[in-house]
């Protein structure tokens, strides 16, 4: 009971930061973490959820179809009311409750704040969710059974250089074969035919994932699972 109660506080501290709103019905929902509202495409706010082809993606788009499709929802609008597809950024509200959050809690999707967003207070409650969502290990944070679960580590990341270390901390070897490191968005990395030695470590670096950076220095956070998408590690700066 003090759990949900908590939570509804949570969602009500949420809604009275939040003034720049409007209100329409849900037309589509389009994947995890974007939806329709009166024929325009909404990405949701503080959430990133699984691509299609990916584990958890039809869990994600169905946990929102069932939560809102159909439904009148509000749009909480944050700092930046558009993105670079001209897509409207939103958190959503349906019945007082943080959809949004929902998701996240329920492990439907991993916390998503790049930029300034980091420092606000939705970050803080957020996080505060992922966590629950990892002491229950439901959805994307059911841990991973694999035996290097706990063998394997990020021991380093260095956003400088844009490098993340893994190293096998155990005497025997760990294959990675469709293993991957992913950062809060869609940047992933996933490794073919790796296997780690005991005691040996691997430096990935932002080439190794095609791009010109990974890691964003306002913060991130990574996320390694192994070749079952069981999650291995996370952490966040």
């Amino acid at each position: 009971i003090l759990f949900v109660i908590n939570y509804n506080y949570l969602d009500d501290l949420l809604e009275r930061s939040l003034t720049d709103y409007e209100k329409g019905i849900v037309d589509r929902i389009i994947d995890g973490d974007t939806i329709n509202v009166g024929n325009e495409s909404i990405r949701l706010l503080g959430i990133n959820s699984p691509e299609k082809g990916e584990a958890g993606y039809e869990k994600a788009k169905n946990f929102l179809e069932n939560r809102i499709l159909g439904k009148e929802v509000t749009l909480y609008f944050g700092e930046e009311k558009y993105d670079r597809y001209y897509r409207k950024l939103a958190y959503v509200y349906f019945d007082k409750q943080d959809v949004c959050l929902e998701s996240v809690r329920e492990g439907h999707s991993n916390i998503y704040f790049p930029e300034s967003s980091r420092n606000s207070k939705e970050f803080e409650i957020y996080l505060d969710a992922w966590k629950s969502c990892i002491e229950r290990e439901v959805g994307l944070c059911k841990k991973s059974i694999d035996k290097c679960v706990n063998c394997v580590k990020v021991t380093n990341l260095d956003v400088k250089a844009q490098e993340i270390t893994l190293k096998n901390l155990c005497s025997f070897d760990c294959g990675l074969s469709g293993w991957s490191v992913k950062d809060e968005g869609r940047k992933k990395y996933v490794f073919e035919n790796k296997i780690l030695r005991g005691k040996s470590e691997i430096i990935l670096d932002n080439l190794d994932f095609g791009k010109d950076y990974v890691w964003t220095i306002s913060g991130d956070s990574f996320f390694l699972r192994d070749s079952f998408n069981g999650l291995v590690s996370w952490g966040t700066y």
